[in-house]
């Protein structure tokens, strides 16, 4: 039987003198950069429904950056702020259970996929910026070793959450936001992408939304 749990598992055996052979199940950690094809889909359980239209609340937290954010200020033009659970380490386990968890794996993919489209995003006006839950020293590591070079911001005490009724989960004793984009123009919330799947192509579902709303508001763009 398959063991549920969020890394690939196999058996190791010690043989001892009496010929006993002592087995003990040994986790091996997924590779953080890959998609296993039998992840669940999120379902949309109404959570984002209300976002549209309401105001980005006076929020300071701490970035990657080593910069406070006023995610209000920095929505004053145009914001992208996807929201992310947490993403993994090389080496590490997830979370028992991580894969089966509906949306919870793929915010390592989902990064560097905002990260490779962050002068497209820019070109279309947006400001990027990346946030979750996960601890700040965490958060760092990941954004040097994957050249993350706008702010991911840090909201441990999930601030947001409370403000803005976010939707989130537990696993493993945390609190995690789940995955969510909103698109903030003039200090308000104008799209909220939620579910989001497969976070690995969610940058480009950005993109053509706001390709489409360039056009809308400047037609002439288009000739």
């Amino acid at each position: 039987m398959r063991a549920a749990w969020a890394v690939p598992a196999t058996f190791a055996g010690v043989s001892h003198a009496d010929g006993q052979v002592e087995c003990s199940l040994v986790m091996e950690p997924r590779d953080p950069t890959r998609l296993p094809r039998d992840l669940p889909v999120p379902e949309d359980d109404g959570a984002a429904d209300g976002l549209e239209g309401l105001r980005i609340p006076d929020v300071r937290l701490t970035s990657t950056l080593g910069l406070e954010v006023d995610l209000h200020q920095v929505s004053s033009g145009r914001l992208m702020l996807y929201l992310y659970p947490r993403t993994g380490t090389p080496g590490k386990p997830s979370p028992p259970g991580w894969d089966q968890i509906p949306g919870a794996r793929g915010c390592t993919l989902e990064n560097c996929a905002f990260r490779d489209h962050e002068g497209e995003l820019r070109s279309l006006g947006a400001a990027v910026f990346g946030l979750s839950s996960q601890p700040l020293d965490e958060q760092r590591e990941f954004a040097e070793r994957e050249r993350i070079s706008y702010p991911l911001v840090n909201d441990s005490g999930l601030v947001l959450a409370r403000e803005l009724c976010l939707p989130t989960f537990e696993a493993a004793g945390m609190t995690l936001y789940k995955r969510l984009t909103l698109i903030a123009e003039a200090g308000t919330i104008t799209k909220a992408f939620y579910p989001v799947f497969p976070p690995d192509r969610h940058p480009e579902e950005v993109i053509a939304w706001l390709r489409a709303r360039l056009l809308k508001d400047h037609p002439e763009a288009e000739r």
